[in-house]
Protein backbone atom coordinates (compact mmCIF):
# COMPACT_ATOMS: atom_id res chain seq x y z
CA UNK A 1 0.00 0.00 0.00
CA UNK A 2 2.93 2.34 0.78
CA UNK A 3 4.41 1.66 -2.61
CA UNK A 4 1.16 2.54 -4.29
CA UNK A 5 1.01 5.86 -2.47
CA UNK A 6 4.56 6.66 -3.50
CA UNK A 7 3.70 5.90 -7.10
CA UNK A 8 0.66 8.17 -6.92
CA UNK A 9 2.75 10.98 -5.40
CA UNK A 10 5.34 10.53 -8.15
CA UNK A 11 2.67 10.72 -10.86
CA UNK A 12 1.09 13.78 -9.24
CA UNK A 13 4.44 15.58 -9.02
CA UNK A 14 5.21 14.67 -12.63
CA UNK A 15 1.87 16.15 -13.74
CA UNK A 16 2.46 19.33 -11.75
CA UNK A 17 5.88 19.66 -13.35
CA UNK A 18 4.36 19.19 -16.80
CA UNK A 19 1.78 21.91 -16.19
CA UNK A 20 4.47 24.22 -14.84
CA UNK A 21 6.46 23.79 -18.05
CA UNK A 22 3.45 24.52 -20.26
CA UNK A 23 3.81 28.35 -20.27
CA UNK A 24 7.54 28.02 -21.01
CA UNK A 25 7.01 25.65 -23.94
CA UNK A 26 4.23 27.85 -25.28
CA UNK A 27 6.42 30.95 -25.11
CA UNK A 28 9.29 29.06 -26.76
CA UNK A 29 7.01 27.89 -29.57
CA UNK A 30 5.80 31.43 -30.24
CA UNK A 31 9.37 32.73 -30.22
CA UNK A 32 10.55 30.07 -32.68
CA UNK A 33 7.51 30.82 -34.86
CA UNK A 34 8.54 34.46 -35.09
CA UNK A 35 12.14 33.44 -35.83
CA UNK A 36 11.04 31.16 -38.69
CA UNK A 37 8.90 33.91 -40.22
CA UNK A 38 11.69 36.48 -39.85
CA UNK A 39 14.54 34.29 -41.11
CA UNK A 40 12.52 32.91 -44.00
CA UNK A 41 11.03 36.33 -44.81
CA UNK A 42 7.69 34.58 -45.22
CA UNK A 43 4.66 36.45 -46.50
CA UNK A 44 1.54 36.35 -44.26
CA UNK A 45 -0.39 34.35 -46.89
CA UNK A 46 2.23 31.59 -46.44
CA UNK A 47 2.81 31.70 -42.68
CA UNK A 48 1.34 34.55 -40.63
CA UNK A 49 2.88 35.50 -37.31
CA UNK A 50 1.14 34.63 -34.03
CA UNK A 51 0.32 38.32 -33.67
CA UNK A 52 -1.59 38.37 -36.97
CA UNK A 53 -3.42 35.18 -36.01
CA UNK A 54 -4.42 36.71 -32.67
CA UNK A 55 -5.66 39.83 -34.45
CA UNK A 56 -7.75 37.68 -36.82
CA UNK A 57 -9.03 35.69 -33.86
CA UNK A 58 -10.24 38.85 -32.12
CA UNK A 59 -11.95 40.03 -35.32
CA UNK A 60 -13.83 36.74 -35.74
CA UNK A 61 -14.89 36.92 -32.11
CA UNK A 62 -16.13 40.47 -32.45
CA UNK A 63 -18.23 39.81 -35.56
CA UNK A 64 -19.59 36.58 -34.04
CA UNK A 65 -18.56 34.37 -36.96
CA UNK A 66 -16.18 32.19 -34.96
CA UNK A 67 -18.70 31.44 -32.22
CA UNK A 68 -21.42 30.71 -34.77
CA UNK A 69 -19.35 28.27 -36.82
CA UNK A 70 -17.77 26.75 -33.69
CA UNK A 71 -21.21 26.04 -32.19
CA UNK A 72 -22.40 24.35 -35.39
CA UNK A 73 -19.37 22.08 -35.60
CA UNK A 74 -19.58 21.29 -31.88
CA UNK A 75 -23.22 20.28 -32.23
CA UNK A 76 -22.36 17.98 -35.15
CA UNK A 77 -19.47 16.43 -33.24
CA UNK A 78 -21.37 15.82 -30.00
CA UNK A 79 -24.45 14.49 -31.79
CA UNK A 80 -22.38 12.16 -33.96
CA UNK A 81 -20.36 10.99 -30.97
CA UNK A 82 -23.49 10.17 -28.98
CA UNK A 83 -25.15 8.40 -31.92
CA UNK A 84 -22.01 6.44 -32.79
CA UNK A 85 -21.40 5.47 -29.16
CA UNK A 86 -24.96 4.18 -28.66
CA UNK A 87 -24.90 2.15 -31.88
CA UNK A 88 -21.37 0.85 -31.29
CA UNK A 89 -21.90 -0.23 -27.68
CA UNK A 90 -25.19 -1.92 -28.49
CA UNK A 91 -23.77 -3.75 -31.49
CA UNK A 92 -20.53 -4.55 -29.67
CA UNK A 93 -22.37 -6.11 -26.75
CA UNK A 94 -24.44 -8.29 -29.07
CA UNK A 95 -21.34 -9.43 -30.97
CA UNK A 96 -19.47 -10.10 -27.73
CA UNK A 97 -22.26 -12.39 -26.51
CA UNK A 98 -22.65 -14.12 -29.88
CA UNK A 99 -19.35 -15.29 -31.41
CA UNK A 100 -21.23 -16.94 -34.27
CA UNK A 101 -22.87 -13.66 -35.23
CA UNK A 102 -19.49 -11.91 -34.95
CA UNK A 103 -17.94 -14.35 -37.43
CA UNK A 104 -20.74 -13.55 -39.87
CA UNK A 105 -20.66 -9.76 -39.53
CA UNK A 106 -16.95 -9.13 -38.90
CA UNK A 107 -15.91 -9.20 -42.59
CA UNK A 108 -18.55 -6.59 -43.43
CA UNK A 109 -17.63 -4.38 -40.48
CA UNK A 110 -13.91 -4.54 -41.28
CA UNK A 111 -14.59 -3.94 -44.97
CA UNK A 112 -16.66 -0.86 -44.16
CA UNK A 113 -13.75 0.55 -42.16
CA UNK A 114 -11.27 -0.05 -44.99
CA UNK A 115 -13.04 2.64 -47.04
CA UNK A 116 -11.74 6.14 -46.13
CA UNK A 117 -14.35 8.43 -44.66
CA UNK A 118 -13.36 11.00 -47.29
CA UNK A 119 -14.69 8.62 -49.97
CA UNK A 120 -17.94 7.94 -48.08
CA UNK A 121 -18.69 11.55 -47.16
CA UNK A 122 -19.74 12.68 -50.68
CA UNK A 123 -22.26 9.82 -50.86
CA UNK A 124 -23.79 10.75 -47.50
CA UNK A 125 -24.00 14.40 -48.57
CA UNK A 126 -25.80 13.35 -51.78
CA UNK A 127 -28.18 11.01 -49.96
CA UNK A 128 -28.95 13.14 -46.88
CA UNK A 129 -28.21 16.64 -48.11
CA UNK A 130 -25.60 19.17 -47.05
CA UNK A 131 -27.25 19.92 -43.70
CA UNK A 132 -26.38 18.68 -40.24
CA UNK A 133 -27.81 15.18 -40.72
CA UNK A 134 -25.06 14.10 -43.10
CA UNK A 135 -22.34 15.57 -40.85
CA UNK A 136 -23.74 13.79 -37.78
CA UNK A 137 -23.81 10.50 -39.70
CA UNK A 138 -20.21 10.98 -40.83
CA UNK A 139 -19.13 11.60 -37.22
CA UNK A 140 -21.07 8.53 -36.07
CA UNK A 141 -19.46 6.35 -38.72
CA UNK A 142 -15.93 7.44 -37.91
CA UNK A 143 -16.31 6.75 -34.16
CA UNK A 144 -18.30 3.53 -34.60
CA UNK A 145 -15.47 1.06 -35.21
CA UNK A 146 -13.05 1.91 -32.33
CA UNK A 147 -15.85 2.00 -29.77
CA UNK A 148 -17.32 -1.22 -31.17
CA UNK A 149 -14.00 -3.07 -30.88
CA UNK A 150 -13.37 -1.76 -27.36
CA UNK A 151 -16.86 -2.85 -26.31
CA UNK A 152 -16.33 -6.37 -27.61
CA UNK A 153 -12.92 -6.61 -25.96
CA UNK A 154 -14.20 -5.20 -22.68
CA UNK A 155 -17.21 -7.52 -22.40
CA UNK A 156 -15.17 -10.59 -23.31
CA UNK A 157 -12.48 -9.68 -20.79
CA UNK A 158 -14.84 -10.41 -17.89
CA UNK A 159 -13.46 -13.51 -16.11
CA UNK A 160 -15.67 -16.58 -16.31
CA UNK A 161 -15.18 -17.16 -12.58
CA UNK A 162 -17.07 -13.95 -11.87
CA UNK A 163 -19.99 -15.17 -13.99
CA UNK A 164 -20.02 -18.38 -11.95
CA UNK A 165 -19.98 -16.33 -8.75
CA UNK A 166 -22.93 -14.22 -9.88
CA UNK A 167 -24.88 -17.31 -10.87
CA UNK A 168 -24.15 -18.93 -7.52
CA UNK A 169 -25.65 -15.83 -5.90
CA UNK A 170 -28.75 -16.35 -8.08
CA UNK A 171 -28.27 -13.09 -9.94
CA UNK A 172 -30.60 -12.61 -12.88
CA UNK A 173 -29.53 -11.50 -16.36
CA UNK A 174 -30.04 -7.80 -15.65
CA UNK A 175 -28.02 -7.95 -12.44
CA UNK A 176 -25.16 -9.70 -14.22
CA UNK A 177 -25.22 -7.04 -16.91
CA UNK A 178 -25.46 -4.04 -14.58
CA UNK A 179 -23.26 -5.19 -11.68
CA UNK A 180 -20.65 -7.28 -13.49
CA UNK A 181 -20.36 -6.70 -17.23
CA UNK A 182 -20.78 -2.91 -17.27
CA UNK A 183 -18.22 -2.17 -14.49
CA UNK A 184 -15.76 -4.68 -15.95
CA UNK A 185 -16.01 -3.40 -19.53
CA UNK A 186 -16.23 0.28 -18.63
CA UNK A 187 -12.45 1.02 -18.53
CA UNK A 188 -11.92 -0.40 -22.02
CA UNK A 189 -15.09 1.22 -23.33
CA UNK A 190 -14.07 4.64 -22.05
CA UNK A 191 -10.68 4.16 -23.69
CA UNK A 192 -12.48 3.77 -27.01
CA UNK A 193 -14.58 6.83 -26.20
CA UNK A 194 -11.39 8.88 -25.80
CA UNK A 195 -10.40 7.94 -29.34
CA UNK A 196 -13.91 8.58 -30.60
CA UNK A 197 -14.02 12.08 -29.08
CA UNK A 198 -11.09 13.17 -31.26
CA UNK A 199 -12.14 11.23 -34.35
CA UNK A 200 -15.59 12.84 -34.26
CA UNK A 201 -13.98 16.25 -34.78
CA UNK A 202 -12.19 14.90 -37.87
CA UNK A 203 -15.46 13.48 -39.19
CA UNK A 204 -17.30 16.79 -38.85
CA UNK A 205 -14.54 18.70 -40.64
CA UNK A 206 -14.41 16.15 -43.48
CA UNK A 207 -18.16 16.52 -43.97
CA UNK A 208 -17.91 20.32 -43.94
CA UNK A 209 -15.05 20.19 -46.44
CA UNK A 210 -17.10 18.11 -48.88
CA UNK A 211 -20.25 20.21 -48.75
CA UNK A 212 -21.35 22.81 -46.24
CA UNK A 213 -21.99 26.51 -45.89
CA UNK A 214 -21.28 26.66 -42.15
CA UNK A 215 -18.97 25.20 -39.54
CA UNK A 216 -15.25 25.43 -38.89
CA UNK A 217 -14.49 23.26 -41.90
CA UNK A 218 -16.37 25.73 -44.08
CA UNK A 219 -14.43 28.56 -42.43
CA UNK A 220 -11.17 26.84 -43.37
CA UNK A 221 -12.36 26.58 -46.96
CA UNK A 222 -13.20 30.28 -46.97
CA UNK A 223 -9.79 31.22 -45.58
CA UNK A 224 -8.02 28.98 -48.09
CA UNK A 225 -9.98 30.40 -51.02
CA UNK A 226 -9.25 33.98 -49.97
CA UNK A 227 -5.61 33.27 -49.02
CA UNK A 228 -6.56 34.35 -45.51
CA UNK A 229 -4.18 31.91 -43.85
CA UNK A 230 -4.64 33.61 -40.47
CA UNK A 231 -8.31 32.61 -40.62
CA UNK A 232 -7.27 29.05 -41.45
CA UNK A 233 -5.04 28.96 -38.37
CA UNK A 234 -7.82 30.40 -36.20
CA UNK A 235 -10.17 27.66 -37.38
CA UNK A 236 -7.58 24.90 -36.94
CA UNK A 237 -6.71 26.05 -33.42
CA UNK A 238 -10.43 26.16 -32.61
CA UNK A 239 -10.74 22.54 -33.75
CA UNK A 240 -7.77 21.57 -31.61
CA UNK A 241 -9.35 23.33 -28.63
CA UNK A 242 -12.63 21.51 -29.25
CA UNK A 243 -10.91 18.11 -29.43
CA UNK A 244 -8.94 18.80 -26.25
CA UNK A 245 -12.07 19.86 -24.35
CA UNK A 246 -14.01 16.77 -25.47
CA UNK A 247 -11.08 14.52 -24.61
CA UNK A 248 -10.80 16.18 -21.20
CA UNK A 249 -14.51 15.69 -20.54
CA UNK A 250 -14.19 11.99 -21.33
CA UNK A 251 -11.24 11.78 -18.91
CA UNK A 252 -13.30 13.49 -16.19
CA UNK A 253 -16.21 11.11 -16.80
CA UNK A 254 -13.77 8.21 -16.66
CA UNK A 255 -12.38 9.37 -13.31
CA UNK A 256 -15.89 9.82 -11.95
CA UNK A 257 -17.21 6.44 -13.09
CA UNK A 258 -14.03 4.55 -12.19
CA UNK A 259 -13.41 6.26 -8.85
CA UNK A 260 -14.06 2.96 -7.11
CA UNK A 261 -10.89 1.55 -8.67
CA UNK A 262 -8.80 4.21 -6.90
CA UNK A 263 -10.14 3.48 -3.43
CA UNK A 264 -7.99 1.60 -0.91
CA UNK A 265 -8.89 -2.09 -0.56
CA UNK A 266 -10.22 -1.63 2.98
CA UNK A 267 -12.74 0.97 1.73
CA UNK A 268 -14.07 -1.41 -0.91
CA UNK A 269 -15.19 -3.79 1.85
CA UNK A 270 -17.60 -1.26 3.33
Amino acid sequence: MGKTRKQKKHIASWRRGGFALLPFTLALTIFLWYVIVWVGDLHPFILPTPGLIMTRFIRTLQDGSLFRHFAITLFEVVSGLILGTVLATGTGYILAKSPHLERILSPYIVASQSVPIVAVAPLLIIWFGSGMVSKVLICALIVFFPILINTVVGVRAVPEDLYDLMRSLQADRWQIFYKLEVPSALPVLLGGLRIGATLAVIGAVVGEFVGSDRGLGFLINVGRGQYDIALVFVSVFSLVFMALVLYGLVVLIERKLLAWQQRPPDMLLH
